[in-house]
């Protein structure tokens, strides 16, 4: 049940139970000074009649329609009360014993009084009425404010570090949204600051690390030489990730939007792995799309590697329409990547990556404006998805049909591709040493 649901049931209840015990209560003290003005007739006609020896004031002896058991009362010498009710109307009656007589008195019930409860009735289902009105509306004012905010905080917490909640008022959720928006400050703060932090290091280093690049090919062929220049060529890379997430962070990149075949942009991705043996490319349903092709390659790229990396071959890049998925049989991603996403430098539950290579894709899916989703299928192993169905061109698809040629940006060559799908694009990429590396035997499917 939603809050201002809640809110307007616990205000309906109150009002309810405050009518309830209203109109429970007042009949209850009306009949009370129906009894107190009855006895009060009673005493001042026994008074007179002790007096004058003659009833008065409706004073009657031993008379026959008295309640029994108003009548046994008196004989035991009590003074007592009855109050007889008779279809639609009430009476109270009022009796005593002199001598071994009954002496009694009757009055009706206050005729206001019936009118007063029905009147009361009325004004509690009003009532009740009128503050459920009220209560939804608070209600449904709080739960606006507190949506409003819910979504503020969902901004800031998927990395909008200027978004901020609404702050008005001086009740307790105005409180709590300035805590919330001063947390997000210092967190915001504290992000920018590391971010430019690891930003500057890495230009720092770009410079001694291409010295070292230039130096490493100058030394003598051997294992030495080779060793140097793959652990160069490994810091290199790592600098160029850790500039390029922080370009991503900045805000600054921007796609330039050029129809591709995403076939060919996935073959491309698939080539460009170093090795890329057992890795096998399905081209189910080809499409045109409207995208950055650097972009989408590095996207795929970055899967293709971290699939090999950290999960089972063999590894599957499937393209369907404007969807491209990519399997392998690991042992799936750690929870932690698919509750939250990728972040950086959260290395694996091997310890295995600095985060990065997810993280880029990640970054360069969002200036693509595709989706890019993480999941551990049923039946084992991992699976990332990159969704460009929006930029699917759908006009180039029916010259397709039609045996239109297309240009496809980047292949360097006209072509018509009618008949291209299913065939050459489906045969698995060769490796240039046929092996597969090392890390790519085990371990969860995350960088």
């Amino acid at each position: 049940m939603g809050l201002r649901l809640k809110i307007g049931a616990t205000i309906t209840a109150t009002a309810a139970l405050a009518a309830l015990v209203t109109g429970v209560q007042v009949p209850r003290l009306m009949e009370d000074r129906g009894r107190d003005q009855a006895m009060e007739r009673l005493l001042v006609a026994e008074r007179m009649y002790e007096q004058f020896g003659r009833p008065r004031f409706g004073l009657r002896i031993d008379p026959p329609n008295i309640p029994a058991e108003l009548r046994r009362e008196a004989l035991a010498g009590r003074r007592a009360t009855y109050v007889q009710v008779d279809g639609d109307s009430r009476q109270i009656w009022a009796a005593t014993s002199v001598d071994g007589h009954v002496l009694a008195l009757k009055q009706h019930e206050d005729p206001l009084s019936g009118e007063l409860q029905t009147g009361m009735f009325m004004a509690g289902l009003i009532g009740t009425a009128v503050a459920t009105l009220i209560g939804l509306l608070l209600a449904t004012r709080l739960g606006r404010r507190l949506r409003l905010s819910a979504r503020r905080a969902a901004q800031i917490t998927g990395g909008d570090l200027d978004a901020r909640l609404p702050d008005s008022g001086r009740d307790e959720i105005a409180t709590l949204t300035r805590a919330v928006n001063t947390m997000a400050q210092a967190l915001g703060d504290r992000l920018r600051a590391e971010r430019e932090v690891t930003a500057n290091i890495a230009h720092e280093l770009r410079t001694p690390v291409a010295g070292l690049v230039a130096a490493a090919g100058l030394l003598p062929d051997g294992r030495a030489e080779s060793m140097v220049k793959e652990r160069v060529a490994r810091m290199r890379d790592l600098m160029e990730d850790v500039l390029e997430v922080a370009r991503l962070d900045n805000g600054g990149e921007r796609a330039d939007l050029r129809t591709a075949e995403l076939g060919t942009l996935a073959r491309r991705a698939v080539r460009a792995v170093e090795p890329s043996a057992g890795v096998r490319l399905d081209i189910v349903a080809d499409a045109f799309v409207e995208t950055d092709a650097r972009r989408v390659e590095r996207v795929l790229t970055n899967l293709v590697s971290n699939a090999l990396r950290h999960g089972r071959t063999p590894v599957v890049v499937e393209v369907e329409h404007g969807v491209v998925r990519v399997r392998d049989r690991g042992d799936g991603f750690p929870p932690h990547l698919l509750a939250h996403g990728p972040r950086r430098f959260h290395t694996s539950a091997v310890g295995k990556g600095l985060g990065l290579g997810l993280t880029i894709a990640d970054g360069q899916a969002r200036v693509l404006g595709a989706g890019l989703s993480f999941t551990n299928p049923d039946d084992g192993g991992a699976c990332a998805v990159l969704d460009l169905t929006a930029s699917v061109r759908d006009d180039v698809r029916e010259d397709m049909r039609d045996g239109v040629t297309q240009d496809a940006p980047g292949d360097g060559r006209a072509a018509d591709r009618q008949g291209e799908k299913g065939h050459a694009a489906d045969r698995p990429a060769q490796a240039r040493d046929g092996g597969v590396p090392g890390g790519a035997q085990g371990g969860p499917a995350a960088d």
